[in-house]
């Protein structure tokens, strides 16, 4: 593992038990009425009916979205992710619903083999994944190799071109400050959680940069074939503070500051 993961590991440790009791995820509200907070309307439209459907959601976290998955009539759920606090986070709220969900504590780049391979109809990832990772190689070879035939990989996640601006600003307009093709890490210096920003927690993080063009290429040099590409000029997180929150608890920039793409959603199918 090298440094700036085991540095993100350590981080997200922390995450996993500052979300288990934060107000953000909610877990106890979750539990006690799990269709109280439904999926927002961008990844209901994506992902759409999965009833039925085997489903594999990759970097789960606490597991949140994979257990709604399993209420909403997928089968076969399994979850993954890199950190063992969110995974025994994760399988005590499954417990606790008594939703059947194994979850996974795994490298999404070197998936073990109680993963099955060709098993997945559905294989899900979004929301401040593949920032994380510093080799999209290896994740679309898991994505490639878990995917039955006719199965289709979707991720929702931030828009690259979004990241090349200063996230600190205060206020607009908008600068750039980060390289859209920039290879090496960006070193962050953590102040609680994008769940929590006044929680008492300083540490730090690195992320990577991925250009639209390496996350299809890396997947259609995998054979999947994408069906759609949509951007979006909201986003699913407070990502600049001058961001204005709409109806549906999405954060869009005021007129004034432009008009950009802030997330994009991918779909590719496996032939078969």
């Amino acid at each position: 593992m090298s440094d700036e993961t085991a540095a993100n590991l350590h981080l997200w440790e922390s995450w996993a038990d500052l979300h288990m009791a934060g107000s953000h995820y909610d877990v106890e509200g979750f539990i006690a009425d799990p269709g109280a907070r439904p999926f927002d309307r961008i990844t209901r439209g994506v992902i759409g009916d999965v009833t039925g459907k085997r489903l594999l959601h990759l970097q789960c976290h606490i597991g949140i979205d994979t257990l709604r998955m399993a209420l909403s009539g997928a089968v076969d759920v399994t979850g993954v992710d890199f950190s063992p606090r969110a995974i025994a986070a994760a399988r005590s709220i499954a417990q606790r619903m008594d939703v059947p969900a194994t979850f996974v504590q795994a490298d999404v780049g070197a998936l073990p083999e109680t993963v099955p391979r060709d098993a997945f109809d559905v294989v899900f990832t979004s929301y401040g994944t593949i920032m994380w990772l510093s080799d999209l190689e290896s994740w679309a070879e898991s994505i490639a190799s878990r995917l039955a035939p006719g199965g289709v990989f979707h991720i929702i996640d931030a828009h690259p071109f979004m990241t090349v601006f200063d996230d600190e600003a205060a206020e607009g307009p908008l600068s750039v400050r980060y390289p859209y093709f920039g290879r090496e890490p960006l070193y962050y210096e953590e102040h609680g959680s994008y769940a929590d920003r006044s929680a008492d927690l300083v540490a730090d993080s690195y992320v990577w940069q991925h250009p639209i063009g390496e996350i299809v290429g890396v997947l259609a040099k995998r054979g999947l074939v994408v069906e759609s590409l949509r951007e979006y000029p909201v986003v699913a997180w407070k990502a600049f503070e001058f961001m204005v929150e709409d109806e549906d608890g999405l954060w869009r920039l005021p007129p004034e500051a432009g008009d950009i793409p802030l997330m994009f959603a991918l779909s590719a199918r496996r032939p078969g």
